[in-house]
């Protein structure tokens, strides 16, 4: 079987090299694809560079578009062309540890996703601001509200699919273009009945860089989700 893990990157020079290494140390049939988008600090060409040396490491550069909604679809996309199997999806800062890699390989196995979760017994976050950390617990209670999910952690981005389920629900139809494509793309895949397992993780605050979140950001994707539900219910 084979594994891409998807990493949309923007100005993560500082952690990617690092990443990339404990992630090919899971296992030796995983796959890293890094979708960049044209990194100002030269995440792309480090990218480029190991995957001259390595033929498990990719890049999908992007030049002409922008933003973690797109980002996370081209790498979908290309990860189902190259063949994936199962298909990660995580973030390049470290606050989604590669450590989890095994158990959500292992699962996947009984499940068609599986989730890194903060709120189940043993998850949690570290090196956060409690003030973030309330946030987030009322966003997830926010959305599933308003989409009526159960998943406990509707705001993770560290995700395992397998590939049938990007093939079903439609990635060309998908029209998040910020961090809301987490919760379209779950409720995609929950409305055709996929069956879900999360398992517990503990979130990080990144090593190095700056977060390109912020409020008017997370505004935004909030104000999107019952827009999400009146599409995809349709």
């Amino acid at each position: 079987m084979k594994a891409i893990v998807v990493l949309p990157t923007y100005n993560e020079a500082g952690n990617i090299e690092e990443l990339i290494d404990k992630i090919l140390l899971v296992d030796e049939s995983i796959i890293v694809l890094v979708v960049d988008d044209n990194s100002p600090d030269g995440t792309w060409k480090i990218v480029q560079k190991m995957g001259e040396e390595n033929t498990r490491i990719k890049l999908l550069l992007r030049t002409e578009e922008r933003g973690r909604g797109t980002a996370g679809i081209a790498g979908f996309k290309r990860a189902l062309e190259d063949g994936g199997d199962y298909i990660i999806e995580m973030d390049a800062d470290f606050s989604h540890n590669p450590v989890y890699l095994k158990e959500m390989l292992a699962e996947i196995e009984n499940y068609d996703i599986v989730i890194g979760s903060r709120f189940l017994e043993g998850g949690g976050e570290r090196g956060r601001h409690p003030a973030r950390k309330y946030i987030t617990y009322l966003a997830n209670f926010y959305i599933r509200t308003v989409l009526g999910v159960r998943v406990k952690d509707a705001t993770s981005g560290y995700r395992c699919f397998k590939r049938a389920v990007l093939e079903n629900i439609d990635l060309g139809k998908m029209d998040a273009t910020g961090p809301e494509i987490v919760q379209e793309i779950l409720y995609g895949a929950l409305r055709k009945g996929y069956r879900v397992k999360e398992i517990p993780i503990i979130f990080e605050e990144r090593k190095t860089g700056d977060s390109t979140f912020n409020g008017k950001i997370m505004l935004n994707s909030l104000i999107k989700i019952p827009l999400m539900r009146m599409k995809l219910k349709k």
